[in-house]
């Protein structure tokens, strides 16, 4: 079993880093809301004052945090876990969803450091996290990948490999991008159903079985028939800005035309304008509405 520092006990990290416990694995837990990593320590984690300090002969380090910010946060500086003496040629594995200009980055700033860099963005919901059954979307040197393969596995129930450095993130960016449209496609089309006098509910399940369907369209226009914005938060209207975002600066680089990405983008600043931005990404439709 190895030692492993976690960075990030949110909503979804809570869930990955219980999986590495459960697992058998040696786990030191860092969180910048120390309360956040309690449930973790009562399970056989301990808990850490910085990112450093959790690093500390570690023999991978992961994180899971919210932007790009965080990322900066938990990883550089006196109390980063760059900064940390860690196991010879230990592994650094980032889940979260960040900019490819950051990860290309921090990629360089770890090998520098002697560390293996792993980019390793996730797909799934929080609770998919505490099952062990997230898709990994990974961009590392083929023997980094097998190496790493190992402690990935006890929070996924697949791993795919997109290529070098980066190409993990790229395809993150991409199918989030993607999925903004759809979800902002989805709000637009139910406030349609809506004014033409359709069921709100009985729209959603005929779209559940529909062509138009996908996991981003059916939990999202289910959510949005039921009004149910504020509870059971799965993904926020921030977060999906964020997200967009970073998209899009990715497709900017590529030189690549985004109109409908940029439809999302609006429709999505306009929630958080409005001050949506912690609700559910469902609350979209309520924006579009007025």
């Amino acid at each position: 079993m190895a030692s492993i520092a976690f960075l990030g006990t949110g909503n979804m990290g809570a869930g990955m880093a219980g999986c590495l416990i459960k697992a058998g694995h040696d786990l030191t837990v860092y969180n910048r809301t120390m309360e956040k990593t309690r449930p973790l320590a009562e399970l056989g984690a301990t808990a850490a004052d910085t990112p450093q300090e959790a690093a500390k002969g570690a023999d991978a380090v992961i994180a899971m945090v919210g932007d790009d910010e965080a990322s900066k946060a938990v990883w550089l500086g006196d109390t980063g876990a760059l900064a940390a003496e860690t196991a010879e040629n230990a592994m650094t594995v980032e889940c979260s969803t960040l900019s490819h200009d950051w990860v290309l980055e921090l990629a360089a700033t770890a090998g520098q450091k002697g560390f293996r860099y792993i980019d390793c963005p996730v797909t799934g919901i929080p609770v998919k996290a505490a099952a062990g059954d997230l898709t990994l979307l990974v961009g590392a040197e083929a023997g980094d990948m097998e190496t790493a393969r190992p402690l990935l596995q006890p929070f996924s129930s697949e791993i795919i490999h997109f290529g070098p450095v980066g190409a993990g993130t790229a395809y993150k960016l991409m199918v989030n991008l993607m999925g903004a449209v759809q979800i902002a496609g989805a709000a637009e089309g139910m406030l349609i159903a809506e004014k033409a006098g359709l069921d709100p509910g009985q729209v959603a399940d005929a779209l559940a079985k529909g062509a138009a369907a996908s996991p981003q369209v059916i939990r999202n226009a289910r959510r949005m028939a039921a009004a149910d914005h504020k509870q059971n938060i799965t993904f926020s209207g921030q977060l999906r800005l964020k997200d967009t975002l970073y998209g899009l600066r990715l497709a900017d680089k590529l030189g690549q035309q985004t109109p409908f990405g940029d439809a999302a983008r609006d429709a999505f600043q306009m929630l958080l304008d409005e001050g949506f931005d912690e609700l559910n990404e469902s609350k979209v439709i309520d924006v579009l509405r007025s």
